[in-house]
């Protein structure tokens, strides 16, 4: 046979040990990955250590650990289990993890244990980021996207069924105290001392759980109200205060009533108020992807900058709608990078006065729409405007604003900015459901998403450490 072939032989011996770096191309994301790991303050990490006697079995380093996290995240494996598979299958994993094999619990255990401090390296890499020129706070885009919580939207009950399960319940555990109580009398007189049936305790305990559990919601619903209520009662009377101030500095009473003050006391929850069993601090939400359906889950947001599709602020509300998010947002882009950007754009999800009027806002050239546009929309391409006239309010200034060529042009770059993010989030990812239950951990957990979103960015910029 003239033909040579390479040596296929599985049961072949390696004279030397293989060196883990052979493992990868030099231009790899693993080895970006690993790098930047290196370079991570993290003390908070170690601090949880110290506390450690020294006995018992020795732990991962945490630098293996976050290896395989950030890297899993970043290549759309979330899960625990997943993670400890590829470390055997997959040479990328099992390189960061210098073929050691870490199993999921251990891994599941590390991202509890200090899911706070991984949400903390978010600031870190968008600092890299900044540093390698990839952020520029020339215009920023703010929207939100609606994430599964880690529920089922099934296993939510409003608080009018509450009401109604309450009473059934309550009726069904009394009726089956009775029957448990009659079968016992029965059968000391048949058996003697000592002998009852299991079926009716079990059943009836099944019903006790999910009565105390139906009376943990309406309880946690009821404080809801009466904080909302709270809420209102302060500020009608910071409005009332208000009107006061003004009737005694002009010497004309306001136009209009007073707003009425609630009682906390007094308030209650809407019929409709839902509360979910699995994870009590997500919300049902309308789906954005798909008109006319809801997910159980959490509005997660992010500030996108334009320059490279930098996330530069990320969190995460109960809100069902972003009327409430855009100033709390770009003040955290303030306080992530030290300064405001020059220009800002939001859909009309976050169209409010008193967002468009908040001091967090001030010095930025925001460009909010007013209202839904769909595509083709004349009045999205009208005459050009006449400035807005004097004592007009921000909402019909600022839909002046969008009028005029150079609102329109600015408002236009938004859908290209922050809509991409999203979907390379949740399609190129497959990032769709969030790990963790509540609010905390979700916002961490998010966090740890825009993270590696980043960290993505900076990999592609084609941007390198350099060497200490």
């Amino acid at each position: 046979m003239g033909k040579c072939f390479r040596a296929d032989d599985l049961n072949q011996s390696l004279l030397l040990p293989p060196s883990l770096h052979d493992w990868l191309p030099e231009r790899h994301l693993a080895r970006f990955v690993a790098d930047v790991v290196e370079t991570l303050d993290l003390s908070a990490f170690y601090r949880s250590y110290e506390e450690k006697d020294g006995r018992g079995q020795a732990a991962y380093h945490p630098v293996v650990m976050l290896r395989l996290l950030l890297y899993g995240y970043c290549v759309g494996v979330f899960s625990s289990r997943g993670i400890e598979r590829k470390t055997y299958e997959d040479v990328a994993f099992r390189y960061l993890s210098a073929d050691e094999h870490p199993d999921h619990s251990t891994i599941s255990e590390f991202r509890q244990r200090h899911l706070s401090a991984l949400a903390q390296l978010f600031h870190q890499a968008l600092r890299l980021c900044q540093k390698a020129g990839l952020v520029k706070l020339g215009h920023v885009a703010v929207d939100g996207t609606k994430i599964q919580a880690n529920a089922s939207k099934h296993k939510a009950m409003s608080y009018g069924r509450m009401g109604e399960a309450e009473g059934k319940l309550q009726a069904e555990v009394e009726e089956l105290l009775k029957r448990a109580a009659e079968a016992d009398a029965a059968e000391e007189v048949k058996y003697g001392a000592g002998q009852r049936g299991d079926e009716l305790p079990e059943e009836l305990a099944r019903r006790e759980s999910r009565l105390k559990k139906i009376r943990e919601a309406k309880a946690a619903l009821e404080v809801e109200a009466k904080q909302r209520a709270e809420e209102r009662k302060a500020a009608a009377e910071a409005k009332i205060a208000k009107r006061r101030a003004q009737h005694v500095r002009t010497g004309k009473k306001p136009g209009g009533r007073d707003p009425q003050v609630p009682d906390p006391e007094q308030a209650v929850p809407e019929k409709s108020a839902q509360r979910n069993f699995t994870d009590p601090e997500s919300r049902i939400m309308p789906d954005g992807g798909r008109k006319g359906s809801f997910v159980q889950g959490y509005n997660a947001q992010a500030a996108v900058d334009s320059g490279a599709q930098i996330i530069v602020a990320a969190e995460v509300t109960q809100e069902t709608n972003d009327k409430q998010q855009l100033a709390p947002m770009l003040a955290q882009v303030e306080q992530n990078l030290g300064a405001k950007p020059e220009a800002a754009s939001a859909d009309a999800g976050y169209a409010s006065e008193a967002q468009l009027n908040d001091e967090r806002v001030q010095g930025v050239d925001l460009h909010v729409a007013t209202e839904r546009q769909t595509h083709g929309d004349a009045s999205a391409v009208g005459d050009e405007a006449l400035p807005p006239a004097e004592g007009v309010s921000a909402l019909e200034a600022m839909k002046q604003k969008l009028k005029t060529a150079a609102g329109r042009d600015l408002y236009r770059m938004r859908k290209a900015i922050v809509e991409p993010v999203f979907g390379q989030v949740k399609e190129r990812r497959g990032f769709r459901r969030f790990s963790m239950r509540g609010l905390s951990k979700v916002g961490a957990e998010w966090k740890v998403i825009c993270l590696t979103h980043n960290l993505l960015k900076l990999f592609r910029s084609g941007w390198q450490l350099q060497p200490a």
